[in-house]
């Protein structure tokens, strides 16, 4: 058997590249595997799919994610039950039920099957996150330097696309509607996003592999990456963890990889699947499943209304499906509401310009509840060969009020701006569709029955065990989720190297690295 690595990660999305990239750089010299059990999309591990060299899987993605609702990543439908053998399945989307789970409360819940996870699929969106969604056992100056880290490693911009004259005409309209309400700083403006600013064509988006490089890279005597190796167990004796049993998916072959240090970082729903199939199950585990309801809406701008001529609105070219994105900033009770706003232009097929529309995305917060919740079935197994997950999920009567008044709120924009009917232009998406799941392996301060982890990630009770990602979260997010998240993925990544201000260890030596054992 190959000797221990020093960091083994389970899961290759945004949040474990962060993950690994810390430790290279507070660590040189540390070894580090890193598994999931899809294999890639494409020839590059980690590469953002709208920036494939493949065109026709590239055009595909853009024709699923154009619309704006991370659902539709997976098309319109409802992925249909997998069949057959697990290395039979293509690497891409697919909701929950399609892998048996009961997914009926949380019907457009989904997960990414593929290397990189979600990080290869997101629109690249990362509002700054304010308010109640900010960690209440932080101080502003350690929350403020962390998100700054997070916001170094997704590449964030404040305004990639830029801001054309109808994009101006829009936040005008906006902040009509709703700057009365706004908090200080928080009125209409353009939305930050990981996206790389670019003269003209294809404006890049963070994939993994753009905040770790090496993961498309040979593999070498520092970095290893798995893909198509699932981990079915975590090996520990209920304090330490010694690594994982994994599977090759291809093969069936089961065996073990030792390390000194355990990162999962899969995702919100298998991070704690992974914990519960491994008997690690504290009381919260699973709890507190949290997601925003979304109210998605598209209303065909009056251009008179706004003093733009059609033919005077930039062409984004074939490489993007937006002229611009925005954003509106939710302000708490005043302004409850998060807002991601896209516009676009409408073509004939003689290329000729038909319309211009706006985009208006609205998610409501909701309550978070331990009863909303995954629970993992103690004998059936899904087509992963895990614990069966059964979703249970509801909106409370607090909660139902609040979309009813997005509703309204969105209406007021969309009528603003041109002809829009609620009937027509408007929809509440099926919970799940959303994709922006947190809390179900979430951390706190105290080891009181309501968390999973410590503030770096650690879990309770083991020494070497970290988790990081959306399922740590342990506030209601009303926004995008992913930079919330990239803080979780800086804090335990710091942890690991022993460097971070709230790591309760001092680091030793393990080779020519510094990881804390």
């Amino acid at each position: 058997m190959p000797p221990p690595v020093d960091v083994l990660i389970v899961g290759s999305g945004l949040m474990g590249a962060a993950v690994a990239r810390i430790v290279q750089e507070g660590s040189p010299g540390a070894r580090i595997r890193m598994i999931d059990g899809g294999v890639p999309i494409g020839d590059a591990p980690g590469q953002h799919l709208h920036d494939l060299a493949d065109e026709a899987v590239r055009r595909t993605y853009i024709e699923q994610a154009s619309p704006g609702i991370q659902s539709l990543y997976l098309g319109a439908q409802v992925t249909p039950p997998v069949s057959g053998e697990l290395r039979s399945v293509t690497p891409g989307m697919y909701h929950l039920s399609s892998f048996d789970e009961d997914a009926a409360e949380m019907p457009a819940s989904a997960f990414a099957w593929n290397a990189g996870g979600m990080g290869v699929h997101w629109t690249a969106a990362t509002p700054r996150p304010w308010g109640d969604e900010v960690f209440a056992f932080d101080g502003p100056d350690a929350w403020e330097r962390d998100l700054r880290d997070a916001e170094r490693l997704l590449g964030v911009h404040d305004a990639p696309f830029g801001i054309t004259n109808v994009g101006a005409r829009i936040l005008d309209v906006l902040d009509g509607v709703f700057g009365a309400a706004s908090a200080e700083g928080r009125r209409p403006r353009t939305m930050p996003m990981a996206v790389a600013p670019s003269v003209g064509g294809r404006l890049p988006r963070t994939g993994p592999n753009r905040i770790l490089p090496r993961m498309s890279a040979p593999d070498d005597d520092d970095f290893a990456l798995s893909t198509g190796t699932l981990a079915v167990a975590l090996v520990h004796d209920g304090a330490t963890v010694r690594g994982a049993r994994v599977r090759e998916v291809a093969t069936g072959e089961e065996y073990e990889i030792e390390a000194r240090t355990t990162v999962v970082a899969a995702d919100p729903i298998r991070t704690p699947q992974l914990l519960f199939a491994s008997g690690i199950r504290p009381p919260a585990l699973g709890r507190y499943l949290n997601e925003h309801a979304f109210l998605t809406g598209q209303v065909i701008a009056d251009l008179g209304r706004l003093d733009v001529a059609l033919d005077e609105i930039p062409d984004p070219g074939p490489d993007e499906w937006v002229a611009g994105s925005y954003w509106l900033p939710h302000s708490g009770p005043a302004q409850p509401f998060h807002g991601q706003i896209m516009d676009r232009l409408y073509f004939d097929e003689t290329g000729a310009r038909l319309a211009y529309s706006v985009g208006l995305s609205l998610y409501v917060p909701t309550r978070l509840d331990p009863d909303n919740r995954l629970v993992f079935d103690e004998t059936d197994r899904d087509v992963a060969g895990l614990p069966r997950i059964t979703v249970r999920f509801a909106h409370s009567e607090a909660d139902r009020a609040l979309i009813e008044q997005a509703v309204s709120a969105q209406r007021a924009a969309g009528e603003a701006l041109g002809d829009f009917r609620p009937e027509r232009d408007s929809a509440l998406l099926p919970a799940g569709s959303s994709l922006h799941f947190t809390g179900t392996a979430r951390s706190g301060p105290t080891d009181d029955g309501t968390s999973v982890c410590d503030p770096v990630g650690r879990v309770w009770g083991f020494s070497n065990l970290y988790l990081a990602g959306g399922a740590t979260v342990p506030t209601a997010v009303v926004g995008n989720s992913t930079l919330t998240g990239m803080v979780t993925a800086v804090r335990a990544g710091r942890a690991v190297v022993g460097g971070g201000a709230r790591s309760r260890r001092a680091p030793v030596a393990v080779g020519q690295s510094n990881i804390s054992r």
